[in-house]
């Protein structure tokens, strides 16, 4: 029979987390705040395109998702002030000037004929940026100390995988020629090579890399 006076390990045997996880209250804050100010910027531009893009199937994908980002700026708005005490508009900032130029770019086509530019900006870039993100966070947090933040993160995923899948889908179905991939591709590189110089969604480290973002990158 073991001593009672011993020290009991803080985990079951088959429980192998750690207490601390790879950020600390501010570097979550300052991710959150971060999250909250792309789902913004992403809500408002599906929400305008929707009134503008030619056609009917994509309009009734893009109402869908645009709620869908608009439900995730309100998790992460939920999420600052249990975070930090402080005003929430405060940390609601992009991770550097060069996301909003990123942003900007994603947001930018809005003639009748660029359906195409806009699917591939969301569904080809952003979103997929921000489920690395998203995921990378997940994967680096402690469910001990930052439980909520992990059960936000859960359900940001899913809904950015299945408005993922739905974006591709459409996209596809767009592009009928040579000419038409060669406008998805480029636009996509110009996109990427944003994004590239930001360091990701939020930042140099987005997904724990220490991006150099340098003249001359």
């Amino acid at each position: 029979m073991g001593d009672p006076r011993t020290p009991r390990a803080p985990f079951a045997p088959w429980d192998r987390r750690e207490l601390p996880g790879k950020f600390d209250v501010e570097e979550t804050a300052r991710r959150v705040g971060n999250y909250k100010w792309i789902e913004m910027r992403l809500f408002e531009a599906l929400g305008g395109w929707v009134a503008t893009v030619p056609e009917l199937d994509v309009k009734l994908r893009l109402g869908t998702h645009c709620y869908h980002h608009a439900w995730h700026a309100e998790l992460w708005h939920k999420r600052l002030p249990e975070l930090r005490e402080m005003n929430q508009d405060r940390l609601t900032l992009p991770a550097n000037d060069a996301v909003v130029t990123f942003m900007d770019a994603v947001t930018e086509p809005g003639d009748l004929e660029q359906t195409i530019e806009k699917l591939v900006g969301v569904y080809r870039v952003l979103i997929p940026h921000k489920i690395a993100a998203y995921t990378y966070h997940l994967n680096n947090t402690s469910s001990i100390t930052d439980a909520p933040t992990m059960r936000s993160l859960r359900f940001a995923i899913a809904d950015e995988i299945e408005d993922w899948r739905d974006g591709e889908m459409l996209l596809q179905s767009l592009l009928r020629d040579e000419g038409d991939v060669q406008r998805a591709a480029t636009h996509q590189a110009k996109l990427e090579t944003l994004i590239m110089k930001a360091g990701g969604i939020t930042g140099p480290g987005s997904i724990g890399d220490a991006y150099d973002i340098g003249e001359g990158r």
